[in-house]
């Protein structure tokens, strides 16, 4: 495949976010719900955001979030079926970590279900860690209640 025309975007504004939600639907078995809702909020909240283009066609897309000194994550690397195998994820993944936000930062961590091996050629180590994962928002807010009843 020729992917001379191909460029990579950091352009939040130039993102087309019914483009960005076919492209998790098809891409992405992990984000095929996303609403244009949610992934405006996302993207609002990330820095950077990198997206590929072929001509006006969006067909890569990953974002960071950052402290820019400690700690970093990257989210939702998914690049369109049609044109994997041809350098592209690694293009993307090397773009966000080559930001100024996230290429100073002491850890840089992913999740990923099915492309340990493809993280491990970058330099990603499989480790065991202690994270956790709260799924239930509103145990959130019996939090904060909780804590809030305790101050005063």
């Amino acid at each position: 495949m020729d992917c001379s025309h191909i460029q990579f975007c950091l352009e939040q504004s130039k993102i087309n976010l019914e483009q960005l939600q076919k492209l998790l639907e098809i891409g992405a078995f992990w984000a095929k719900n996303r609403t244009i809702e949610g992934l405006s909020i996302a993207i609002a909240n990330s820095n950077p955001v990198v997206t590929v283009w072929d001509r006006n066609l969006l067909i890569g897309f990953a974002r960071a979030t950052s402290d820019g000194i400690y700690r970093a994550a990257i989210w939702d690397v998914v690049i369109h079926p049609d044109y994997r195998g041809n350098g592209l994820g690694l293009k993307l993944v090397e773009t966000v970590l080559a930001h100024p936000q996230v290429n100073k930062v002491e850890r840089v961590y992913l999740t990923t279900t099915n492309q340990r091996s493809f993280y491990e050629r970058i330099g990603f180590e499989r480790n065991n860690t202690n994270t956790m994962v709260l799924y239930n928002n509103t145990c959130i807010e019996n939090i904060y209640q909780h804590q809030t009843s305790e101050v005063f």
